[in-house]
């Protein structure tokens, strides 16, 4: 970022700083002045943003990303005060404001820098996130609490983390029902049979100009009327949410799988056929190499998808556990704060095993330019 925008912005921040020290905190609190360690914390922040304004580089990043963690930890604190949340003042609000530009800042500087050790790179690559859902986190938290929305509305991320850790034992037993009853069987029987059908398709021609717009077929029906018929026919446990998975998951597999078959170009096939190979000497050497790619391609965005189809079978007849079962429950009990925690529990879990698809794939394939380069 060029320095003078960067010195602007943490002097912006600095200047709401001054401007929350001024103003009312609430309608019937005081101004920030009052309360010792918030006044104490509110200050050292607009310290530490005239500190990072001052230097205008890289190094400012320091001083910003603690004087963020000084003003956000200041109107956390804030929120304890009854006469604070639900009415908040101009004055907490600009304090937000300064917390919020400073960590825009250092999350959009940070992100643009390119250091020369990969180590650095590394760490970058993952602080870069993790401050940015810690900022998207804090607003949600500040802007729930300080504007009193009713819980039964949209419960402050706090509220869900306590839900979330008192139960363990529910949340596990549903993860067990759920991902890893449904979702890996079915994962795993939808790619393996998109994976061979595709194999068989390359072979024979006439099976891939015949299966094709029968799998588009099947991928175009509605999840919502596959697992009514998929309860009925295997029953209202996990077999009948595997069974949706896998038919989810199958074409897309299937798609990807053949185009990346068909990826290797001419001159390869050439050098394959001067060797005398057989066909089954050229797809392990040849076509599934060029294919796998592809096929990584597949079971990344399969990752998410099964997990999606599983909760969305799971609405139309499950046993007394699983994600979307204590969704559905849960939500007709306005229970709100446990149907978050079910959604953070799948988001956690999709977010693994897409992680663990993506590591496969980059010890797999590490040959490929885009790993190279």
């Amino acid at each position: 970022m060029d320095p003078r925008k960067l010195r602007l912005g943490f002097l912006l921040a600095a200047g709401a700083i001054v401007i929350a020290l001024l103003l009312s905190s609430g309608p019937r609190a005081p101004s920030l002045m009052s309360p010792p360690v918030i006044w104490q914390a509110t200050a050292g922040a607009g310290l530490l943003f005239l500190c990072a304004a001052w230097l205008a580089d890289a190094r400012s990043m320091t001083f910003g990303l603690a004087g963020t963690a000084l003003a956000g930890g200041a109107t956390l604190a804030m929120l304890r005060n009854p006469a604070i949340a639900g009415s908040a003042g101009a004055g907490f609000w600009m304090l937000v404001v300064a917390a919020w530009l400073a960590s825009a800042l250092c999350v959009v500087n940070l992100a643009a820098l390119r250091p020369v050790r990969i180590d650095r790179q590394n760490i970058l690559n993952i602080l870069v996130p993790l401050l940015f859902a810690a900022a998207v986190f804090y607003l949600w938290e500040v802007g729930v609490r300080g504007f009193g929305v009713p819980p039964v509305l949209l419960p402050s991320p706090s509220a869900a983390a306590i839900k979330f850790a008192s139960s363990l034992p529910m949340l596990g037993a549903d993860f067990v029902q759920t991902f890893v009853r449904g979702v890996l069987i079915g994962y795993a029987i939808g790619c393996g049979a998109g994976l061979l059908v595709a194999i068989l398709a390359h072979r024979y021609a006439f099976l891939g100009r015949g299966l094709l717009p029968l799998g588009n077929f099947f991928s175009a029906l509605p999840l919502v009327g596959i697992a009514p018929i998929m309860v009925m026919w295997f029953g209202f446990d996990w077999p009948s949410k595997a069974a949706v998975v896998a038919l989810v998951t199958f074409f897309p597999m299937l798609v990807n799988a053949l185009t990346g078959l068909s990826a290797s170009g001419h001159i390869e096939r050439d050098l394959m056929r001067s060797y005398a190979a057989n066909h089954s000497q050229s797809l392990s050497k040849l076509y599934l190499p060029a294919a796998m790619p592809f096929i990584f391609n597949a079971l990344k965005i399969n990752a998410t998808l099964a997990l999606i189809g599983a909760i969305v079978a799971e609405f139309f007849g499950t046993p007394t556990q699983g994600i979307g079962f204590r969704i559905s429950t849960e939500a007709g009990r306005m229970a709100i704060d446990m149907v978050w925690a079910e959604i953070a529990l799948a988001a956690v879990a999709g977010m693994g095993f897409y992680g663990l698809v993506a590591l496969a794939e980059r010890a797999i394939t590490f040959w490929h330019p885009s790993y190279r380069t």
